[in-house]
């Protein structure tokens, strides 16, 4: 029988999750990505929506900053259960990307939550402690 662990003061509770997309369509996931940022600043001129989207990482922080995950309206896809089968990939997506599974982890008293850092952050901030 595994021990019940119990909450308590001064506990860190770190939640890690891993989600990963597929890009099937780069021209689909940019212009969903230039849509997200003009509904965050609608009255930004055309141009200045392809100055600030105009690679992958700034299309992916928009997306995340708009929705809060790339695929927004996709379902969770728990890695091993249900969801497509290995290698195949949804095509038809307006964004142009493909859910490709999520996983996430629990992890009990870390020695020092993110916010105690300050301005430094841990150089791995996804390390697991040791111990």
């Amino acid at each position: 029988m595994d021990e019940q662990t119990l909450p308590r003061a001064g506990m860190t509770i770190s939640v890690r999750t891993r989600r990963d997309v597929v890009i099937v369509d780069p021209a689909r996931f940019m212009a969903a990505a230039r849509a997200a940022y003009r509904d965050l600043h609608p009255d930004v001129s055309e141009e200045a929506v392809a100055e600030s989207v105009a690679d992958l990482h700034d299309a992916v922080f928009i997306l995340l900053d708009r929705f809060g995950r790339l695929s927004a309206d996709a379902p969770e896809m728990p890695v091993g259960r249900g969801g497509l089968r290995p290698g195949q990939r949804v095509l038809d997506r307006p964004d142009g990307l493909s859910p490709a599974g999520e996983i996430k982890q629990l992890v009990l008293n870390d020695p020092r939550p993110l916010q105690d850092y300050g301005c430094f952050p841990p150089e791995d901030p996804f390390a697991l402690p040791s111990g």
